[in-house]
């Protein structure tokens, strides 16, 4: 069983609801990203999606887009993102991390390379947006290795896609909460309840719920029907400019503390 499995199964059997927080790798200070992802830990994070920079993220709004620039700016790639984890993982071997990007910085690592370099860093799966189910076979060299393939939906995925989703997925279904950038529009999340509460009946993995998630009002409004609550833009948009490791903590404890009380409680 996964780091990823066994974290949703303690969650469920405790009967709480998950807190995925992203961040983006090397944003806002890349000497100290591993000492946030053991922030992010302390406040009470389930899993963390570590957000690989990227020049081109069509699918993530301005703050995301910028924290990506500021990264790569910095000189953070891929490798850079792959030694936090391992880092990270000097101190915790339970919290699952899932990498989140695109396929690109992938490619030109080397599937079969990347796949070797982050489950020997201590990566337990990977969310990469414009890589579709459809698309997917380029990724067994990663599914070979171990790595769980973290598939998105949406309020506009038809049925008959809905339904392959909800059977191959594995570690958690990412669903969209509406069709939209990170960061963007505002939640409606009574729209949502009912189609996350059939995708719940009939997916194979736990459902998260992301995009558009910023404060603990929404979360608590989620963790009603989800099974974990994701939280990015909101939180990065906190971080941004903090240069020194004791702010950064202090900036994403008084940001997450509320949210992680708002899942407990509701």
């Amino acid at each position: 069983m996964s780091r990823i499995d066994r974290r949703f199964a303690a969650l469920k059997a405790a009967g709480r609801t998950g807190l995925i927080p992203f961040v983006t790798a090397g944003d806002p200070a890349p000497q100290h990203t591993v000492a946030l992802m053991h922030a992010l830990v302390d406040v009470g994070a389930d899993l963390i999606e570590l957000g690989v920079p990227f020049s081109d993220p069509m699918a993530d709004g301005p703050v995301i887009q910028h924290a990506s620039e500021r990264a790569i700016a910095k000189g953070v790639g891929l490798a850079d993102v792959l030694a936090c984890v391992a880092a990270f993982r000097q101190r915790d071997a339970d919290t699952p991390v899932v990498l989140m990007g695109y396929l690109n910085p992938v490619e030109i690592h080397g599937y079969a390379r990347f796949a070797q370099e982050a489950v020997a860093a201590g990566v337990d799966g990977v969310l990469l947006v414009d890589c579709p189910l459809e698309e997917s076979a380029v990724l067994a060299p990663l599914k070979a290795a171990g790595l769980q393939q973290i598939l998105l939906a949406a309020p506009t995925t038809a049925p008959e896609r809905m339904a392959r989703l909800c059977g191959m997925a594995e570690g958690f279904l990412y669903y969209v909460s509406f069709a939209g950038i990170t960061g963007a529009g505002h939640l409606s999340t009574g729209d949502i309840a009912a189609r996350v509460a059939d995708i719940r009946a009939r997916a194979k993995a736990p459902v998260a719920v992301g995009f558009g998630v910023r404060d603990a009002q929404s979360a608590k409004a989620i963790a009603g029907f989800a099974d974990a609550v994701v939280i990015g833009s909101a939180l990065v948009e906190r971080l941004a400019g903090a240069t020194e490791a004791d702010d950064i903590a202090h900036r994403v404890h008084g940001f997450l503390q509320p949210i992680r009380a708002a899942l407990d409680t509701h």
